[in-house]
């Protein structure tokens, strides 16, 4: 039987099977604090624009919305009038996006290791296995591994129009250090 789903609906579910699906396990991070190991993060999110296949990923990712290493699997590409878009994403250490926004918004799920997300005037955000991180609809932000550890994430969001993420200009190393943007 299949049913039709909301979008409030989907991502609940999404957000339910990642707390069963994804260990719950914590890692010590080199560079956190007592205060961010204490809470689930909520916010966050990712996004790809591509037409490909699986494949053993990319050395570097596209060049002008990354900064450093970064592996791409994608998960989910569907067909229009379905608009669903999804990958798997890796960042070595020091890796991370440029600054950048998601018409409807995404939904991280990270699987792996330990990174850094940031909304735009708000605290850098640490993230661990477990945590389902989601940012806004246009909402500017970006995220990455820490300094000292890889990460990895599930990222899901939805195409408007086709596309799926808005790419800005790089977080710079200033930004990626301090804990507040501008």
């Amino acid at each position: 039987m299949v049913v039709a789903l909301g979008r409030e609906v989907f991502w609940r579910i999404i957000q339910a099977v990642s707390r069963i699906v994804i260990p719950h396990q914590r890692i010590d991070c080199v560079d956190s604090s007592e205060k961010l190991k204490k809470r689930r993060v909520t916010i966050g999110s990712f996004g790809l624009k591509y037409n490909r296949q699986p494949h053993e990923g990319e050395a570097n990712g596209h060049q002008t919305h990354w900064l450093a290493s970064l592996r791409i699997d994608p998960l989910i590409e569907v067909p229009e009038p379905a608009r669903v878009a999804g990958a798997s994403v890796t960042f070595e250490p020091g890796a991370r996006t440029a600054w950048h926004t998601h018409p409807l918004g995404q939904t991280l799920i990270v699987t792996a290791g330990c990174g850094w997300a940031q909304k735009w005037g708000g605290p850098r955000e640490e993230i661990r296995p477990g945590d389902v991180v989601w940012f806004s609809p246009g909402e500017k932000h970006w995220h990455g591994a820490t300094a000292t550890t890889a990460m990895t994430h599930i990222a899901v969001q939805e195409k408007l129009d086709g596309k799926v993420v808005e790419w800005m200009e790089k977080v710079n190393d200033e930004q990626y250090g301090n804990q507040k943007a501008n």
